[in-house]
């Protein structure tokens, strides 16, 4: 296989089906943080790869891919250690993105998400903590899903910060996310009942650059005609940046509890950002921090009043195109933290979000996302099915 977009960090590796089903016929990658028997992960840093040896088995959600007919082919690039979102690897390189080849790919998961984009592979597996699934599906415009905290098994995986880890997938349409739901997503994820119940928040939206406006309003006529209700709210009444700050601080406690003795012990060579970002990390207390526990479960509380059985939040995923390749640090770091204010609602309350490639500002994507509450992943991807065919209907109509 080859890989003109820098996408793979090992494009020959391949597993074949074990079984039929479901999948059958169907290529996939995965980021290079998943176990695979054999294989020695480098999460995105040549230290991380030379202090750790080959899995002695496979992580489950790859045996289940394979069990249900589909076939691996390669694992590719993250971000070092998983901890940012812009694709941008200062050790192996920037997979390119081939809807805007000048622009990051993002990350962490930019491998995978530069694969389905280059049509390289049908499907491909990331982990999505802060958001390292929905950026680069936006930004490489493709369909991404971050399924509920605990809907998917993520054993043998890397991990960043657990109370936040995911296993999210990304596809080309819909009805592949979905049926790959059916696979992965645990059977206790599903309530099979309708999402007919809207919400437009305005909070969110305005932190949307305002060129990208204007190419998601052929959206929200047809999510009207789907829905029982349609309502404009205010997501938090403290402000999406305190969201954010108490996000922030909790990520990076864990990020430190999980991988500072590895630092400490192996001082390995981080890329600029990176490095300052974990530097941040061992600075927190968690006894500094004990009410952001607190107000993470009232936020987790507050969002299932919201969205109740039937509810479904709409927000852009990113606040716009993908930034430019080689921009200043200062600059990515302020796009980093209006981008977090966005992601930062479904991580800190554990729910599934699905972006789409649903918006475009000269020719390059803007990714639009629906949020449901938690246990309703597959009916959140069956509700994207539903209003592809919808939105397809009314484009051909005129």
């Amino acid at each position: 296989m080859k890989d003109h977009y820098n996408a793979y960090v090992d494009k020959e590796l391949v597993l074949e089906p074990r079984w039929s089903g479901k999948l059958n016929g169907l290529t996939f990658s995965v980021k290079d943080v998943f176990s695979i028997q054999g294989f020695t992960n480098c999460a995105g840093n040549p230290d991380w790869l030379h202090t750790h040896g080959p899995a002695k088995q496979n992580a489950p959600v790859i045996d289940k891919l394979l069990e249900s007919g589909a076939r691996l082919k390669g694992a590719t690039h993250t971000d070092e250690i998983m901890y940012s979102l812009n694709g941008e690897n200062y050790h192996y390189g920037t997979p390119i993105n081939p809807r805007a080849p000048d622009h990051i790919p993002g990350g962490s998961s930019s491998g995978s998400a530069v694969a389905v984009s280059a049509n390289l592979v049908d499907f491909a597996l990331g982990t999505d903590t802060g958001g390292s699934v929905r950026v680069p599906s936006s930004y490489c415009g493709i369909y991404g899903f971050r399924p509920s905290h605990g809907a998917v098994n993520i054993e043998d995986v890397i991990p960043l910060a657990k109370s936040f880890d995911t296993v999210g997938w990304m596809a080309r349409n819909p009805e592949l996310l979905l049926d790959i739901g059916k696979v992965l997503v645990d059977g206790t994820f599903s309530s099979n009942g309708k999402l007919n119940r809207v919400m437009i928040g305005n909070d969110a939206w305005k932190l949307l650059d305002d060129a990208a406006k204007e190419s998601f309003l052929d959206c929200f006529p047809v999510i009207e005609q789907m829905s029982e209700s349609f309502e404009e709210i205010e997501i938090s009444s403290e402000g999406l940046d305190e969201w954010f700050g108490i996000f922030k601080i909790l990520q990076g406690m864990e990020i430190w509890q999980q991988h500072g003795e590895w630092i400490e012990k192996e001082k390995p060579a981080f890329g600029p950002g990176i490095a300052e970002r974990f530097e941040w990390t061992k600075t927190l207390k968690q006894d500094d921090y004990k009410m952001h526990f607190k107000r993470r479960e009232s936020i987790r509380e507050q969002m299932e009043i919201l969205l109740g059985e039937d509810g479904l939040l709409i927000i852009p995923t990113v606040p716009g195109v993908a930034p430019k390749q080689g921009l200043p640090k200062e600059e990515l770091e302020e796009r980093r933290e209006k981008t977090m204010q966005l992601l930062c609602v479904a991580g800190l309350a554990g729910l599934p979000q699905l972006t789409m490639p649903l918006g475009e500002i000269d020719g390059k994507p803007v990714g639009f996302s629906v949020i449901a509450n938690k246990h309703k992943d597959l009916d959140l991807l069956s509700w994207a099915v539903a209003f592809k065919e919808k939105l397809s209907a009314q484009q051909v109509n005129g």
